[in-house]
């Protein structure tokens, strides 16, 4: 048999940018995984879900949510999201890849125009790339460029699509950006992965964070499998926006709704953090403490970027310190314009683990850079 890809692979081992799924021992300190809070381990959490799906008839969705696979268990967390957020109606789908294609896809109609941040994730670029309006990529972050974009523009309606927190770099969106919105009366989508759970007074993401009342054209994409220590993901918005989704997003018609048993552990997870609120919003500060003065980086969410700007470098890196027992995640391109260890400060190790597992870090960093 042909090997039909073989120099494509080839190439890619070359440049450094070969991938491969690992499996890692239990006992590695995981500093790359996006457990932000440590949930994923939380045993309180797991009891209480299990509990209660063995009450259930069935412990499968079964069908499409618009057939009969939509349950209470998923109407319920759908109604405590809207409480904890702000926001009128909701829908939950099976993660927030689909989350994106279904908002970005379904969403901007023929005669509107999207404009997207540069940054935003992968899977909101690939929807993007199936929508039938206008299609318009700003500089990160870049609110000029953004307003001139917005000024010139003709459409029917406008979207923009931006990240709370970028899933790379750690940086969050300016507050700016999201007044845009509103000034010219543009949608909104606010892709939420990183930031739900991380940022705010109530953990709730950057409109908690910012203070802002979610409006009419706020639409807001979350994920369970990051602070929530589940799988799948939710779209908040207006009843309006919700409903024209379920009738027409692909990924809702056409999909298994999602598994009662992640819907539940999300579920759970939403009332602890409501019930810990104070003791993780202390947490998360103390983890930013300590990256500051030991790399002398700020960051407001838990990501924290160290560019290397080597493939291979960032590779050894990587290698060096799992062979300590700690796990880091070394990002290369295409994911990254420019090679980076990226590691998470996570709340599932204690100040004092994370602090020396932070220097070891930086002491790994430092000795494999000075070689050259």
């Amino acid at each position: 048999m042909a090997d039909f890809y073989k120099n494509e692979l080839a190439a890619l081992k070359r440049s450094g940018r070969y991938r491969e799924r690992r499996i890692y021992n239990d006992e590695v300190v995981d500093l790359a995984s996006n457990d932000y809070l440590g949930l994923a381990h939380n045993k309180e959490i797991l009891k209480k879900s299990v509990e209660a799906l063995e009450t259930l008839e069935s412990h499968a969705a079964k069908a499409s949510m618009l057939v009969n696979g939509y349950t209470k268990v998923h109407q319920d967390f759908e109604q405590a999201l809207c409480e904890a957020n702000g926001f009128e109606a909701g829908v939950i789908l099976g993660s927030g890849f689909n989350a994106n294609i279904t908002m970005i896809e379904t969403l901007v109609r023929k005669g509107d125009a999207l404009f997207m941040d540069e940054k935003y994730h992968a899977s909101g670029v690939l929807a993007s790339k199936l929508i039938d309006g206008e299609r318009h990529f700003f500089s990160h972050n870049c609110t000029s460029e953004l307003e001139a974009l917005l000024k010139e523009s003709s459409a029917k309606r406008k979207i923009i699509a931006v990240e709370g927190i970028y899933s790379m770099d750690g940086d969050v969106v300016p507050r700016e950006i999201i007044e845009l919105a509103d000034t010219y009366d543009a949608l909104l989508i606010l892709d939420e992965a990183h930031s739900s759970g991380v940022m705010g007074r109530h953990l709730m993401g950057v409109l908690d964070h910012y203070e802002i009342t979610p409006r009419s054209n706020h639409i807001k994409m979350g994920t369970l499998g990051k602070a929530y220590g589940s799988f799948g993901a939710y779209i908040l918005a207006s009843e309006h926006i919700i409903d024209f989704l379920i009738n027409r997003g692909k990924p809702i018609i056409y999909a298994t709704a999602p598994s009662l048993f992640d819907t539940l552990l999300g579920h759970y997870a939403l009332k602890y953090i409501q019930n810990h609120e104070k003791t993780l919003v202390a947490e998360v500060q103390s983890r930013q403490r300590i990256v500051y003065e030991v790399f002398g980086i700020k960051v407001e969410g838990l990501i924290v970027p160290v560019e290397i700007a080597d493939n291979r470098k960032v590779m050894a890196i990587q290698k060096a310190l799992l062979e300590e027992g700690l796990l880091v995640g070394a990002i290369r391109q295409p994911t990254v314009p420019s090679a980076i260890i990226r590691f998470i400060a996570r709340l599932g190790l204690d100040e004092v683990a994370f602090r020396a597992a932070c220097v070891r870090i930086k002491n790994q960093i430092d000795a494999l850079c000075e070689q050259g």
